[in-house]
């Protein structure tokens, strides 16, 4: 396995260097290639202590061997000295979760076999394994004496066989036992075919021992977790409506008595209620939501409900962009949020009045594939914030910055590479679209021995959703198309989070459609500026950006060659497959696929395969059960029978979401795209 894994990453270093050397006499050294991938690095959930004065974080790194993630503990002080290692076997540890006095760490590690729950002592090093789970433990939270852990598992359950099969012989070799399905979702992206059960609250010691289980039924109980100030109540989010499998977003916020084990429900709205975070002095109750009105796009508001009355108010009713991740203050009077502006992740603050502040912005970094926004936060009793902070050029270090901003990176995790390699220059790009004259964004990224003087083949990159955003992060498949002597092209056009709810709306029930016109103004007006070679144009994305990219392919022949990642090209075959057919029927096109079949077709890139010229490859996972392979599979035989050029590429074992979870399957991604696009590339 090993020889095998060196061979293919030799030869793909080759490859990449055989179709940028003859484009450019920059040095091969100081040129970002596909094999770098496994060197890269990054911070993720950052957990500040309880005094602000030490940070301890997931530094997340990969294994050129095994071709796997590594998810090490690491611990910094706020100023930055003693970043050192607080766990670094070989195994994976997530969920750091400082005690509220900050004497302990929890934290979950399959240091044993299965994922379990830990507690460390911090001033000795000390560890102690406080449970023996069958089902990994999730959203651990703390209780405010420190005496208890609380978190979500699944619990596995029963169910009848539909009929009984008969006794078979003692020694006999039947094939394997049927699966019957009767649930409305069976099957999950990244998860596979989904086991009977349940996920549900628990409590445990924090000095190990048994579990107690807190709630029951069959619906699923869900995290974040919040005690009340006393210790006697959790609070929690829950979808436990009747028709709770068809109304998916109907979640309402429950508390659950410890004592008693008794749930209350607190809210009752059509719209998800979740997020629940007690305040400190525990008259109040924090939350996300909205009125669920089935569109395509909603903005998330923060809401904040009155323990003793029952009363909830929404706090950032004038405020249109999405909030995430509420935190109290120490002093219960203001909030901590997250939220994406213009496609850029900030750090906000809202008074309970509703004044909005903004304390610092550039979070992210987190995903290390396209420049999707990403990253969180922590906060401290003193106001001091540690969070993930990225730019163009390096993915997610450790930042601090107090309640009035004062922004100061902790880390520098990739320095030793990137300070041996020269990236490609990423700058804003503004445009009018054709459509209807709206100012839409986009970014730039220019090879790393960009010449103004010349022009460069460009490629467009679509990013997927549809209801999600680009910004200004690092981008590892976006640095190599530069790296290999494109100018790369990215952009939010309308549709696209983080611009508020009218401008995410203008796709509501017609996507894909006047997007379109959004992108290709945006290559019209890169082209003006001059340093584009207009006979030398590629098209590519994943997702949404895979839709787009094969209704692009159906309405222009302007493109040499297209790359379809993970698509969706039938949307009645799509919706009647994926993962949460319960969600895109509804939101996405109001009926059901018997009910409006032309809607369907027509919004469905399939109807336009007669259109294509286009030499186009698809790329998909495997084990992709948001947009299944299947859909690939439809285009690449339609445009095989038409005698359009067209490869497909399938990545063994990976779902949607995983696509390139692996770094293996990065590289080839990216490889296999920068292959199809030299096949054609005019010379």
């Amino acid at each position: 396995m090993r020889s095998l894994i060196v061979a293919a990453l030799t030869a793909a270093l080759a490859f990449f260097s055989s179709i940028t050397h003859a484009a450019s006499d920059f040095p091969e050294a100081r040129r970002l290639h596909s094999i770098d991938v496994f060197q890269l690095e990054y911070a993720d959930d950052v957990q500040i202590s309880p005094d602000g004065s030490r940070i301890v974080y997931v530094r997340v790194s990969h294994d050129i061997m095994t071709d796997r993630t590594r998810r090490n503990l690491w611990i910094v002080d706020a100023d930055g000295a003693n970043n050192r290692p607080l766990r670094s076997e070989a195994r994976n540890f997530s969920q750091p979760r400082w005690s509220p006095d900050g004497t302990r760490l929890a934290y979950v590690s399959a240091a044993d076999g299965s994922p379990q729950l830990y507690v460390r002592w911090m001033d000795s090093g000390q560890t102690a394994l406080l449970t023996n789970l069958v089902e990994p433990p999730d959203a651990i939270a703390w209780s405010p004496d420190g005496k208890s852990i609380a978190f979500t598992q699944f619990v596995p359950a029963h169910k009848p066989p539909l009929a009984t099969p008969p006794d078979r012989p003692e020694g006999a070799q039947w094939a394997p036992p049927v699966k019957v399905i009767d649930s409305v979702t069976y099957r999950a992206d990244g998860a596979g075919y989904l086991e009977t059960g349940f996920q549900h609250l628990f409590i445990v010691s924090a000095e190990g021992g048994t579990p107690r289980q807190l709630t029951d039924g069959e619906f699923n109980d869900d995290g974040p977790l919040s005690f009340s100030p006393d210790g006697k109540q959790i609070w929690f989010s829950a979808n436990r409506s009747p028709d709770w499998e068809r109304e998916a977003q109907n979640g309402e916020l429950h508390v659950v008595d410890i004592a008693t084990q008794r749930i209350t429900q607190v809210t009752r709205r059509v719209g998800p209620d979740f997020s629940p975070a007690v305040s400190p002095d525990g008259k109040r109750v924090a939350y996300l939501g909205f009125d669920d009105r089935y569109q395509g796009y909603q903005v998330t508001h923060l809401y904040v409900l009155d323990v003793a009355g029952g009363a909830s108010r929404v706090v950032t009713a004038n405020f249109d962009r999405d909030v995430a991740d509420p935190r109290w203050a120490a002093d219960s009077r203001g909030i901590y949020f997250t939220y994406d502006d213009h496609g850029v992740r900030k750090l906000g603050f809202a008074t309970l009045d509703g004044r909005i502040s903004t304390i610092a912005e550039g979070l992210g970094g987190t995903d290390l594939g396209r420049p999707y926004t990403s990253g969180g936060f922590s906060v401290s009793r003193n106001g001091r914030l540690a969070f993930t902070n990225n730019t163009p050029h390096r993915p997610a270090d450790v930042a601090t910055a107090t309640s009035k901003g004062g922004v100061r990176v902790l880390t520098a995790l990739n320095e030793d590479l990137f300070g041996a390699r020269t990236l490609g220059a990423t700058r804003a790009l503004a445009w009018k679209s054709s459509k209807d004259q709206r100012v839409i964004q986009g970014w730039v990224i220019t090879p790393p021995d960009y010449d103004a003087a010349k022009k460069y083949p460009l490629i467009l990159e679509i990013h997927g959703g549809p209801f999600a955003a680009y910004g200004p992060n690092y981008a590892s498949e976006l640095q190599l198309y530069a790296a290999a002597g494109y100018i790369v092209l990215y952009a939010n056009p309308r549709g696209s989070t983080s611009y508020g709810e009218e401008f995410g709306n203008l796709i509501h029930h017609a996507y894909p459609g006047d997007d379109y016109d959004d992108l290709m103004s945006g290559v019209d007006a890169l082209i003006a500026e001059g340093h584009v070679d207009a006979q030398n144009l590629f098209v590519t994305g994943g997702s949404g950006g895979g839709v787009l990219t094969a209704w692009i392919v159906g309405k222009t022949d302007r493109f040499r060659a297209a790359v379809v990642a993970k698509p969706v090209i039938n949307w009645s075959s799509f919706v009647l497959t994926a993962d949460a057919s319960n969600f895109f029927y509804k939101y996405w096109f109001g009926a059901q696929p018997w009910e409006q079949p032309q809607e369907y077709w027509r919004r469905s890139p399939l109807s336009l395969v007669g259109n294509v010229k286009t030499p186009t490859m698809l790329i998909t996972g495997e084990a992709d059960y948001r947009t299944p392979i299947e859909e690939s599979e439809q285009y690449y035989q339609a445009l095989k029978l038409r005698q359009v050029d067209t490869v497909m590429v399938r990545i063994p074992e990976a779902s949607h979401g995983g696509m390139v979870a692996r770094p293996s399957n990065l590289i080839a991604k990216v490889d296999n795209i920068l292959a199809w696009f030299e096949r054609y590339r005019k010379k």
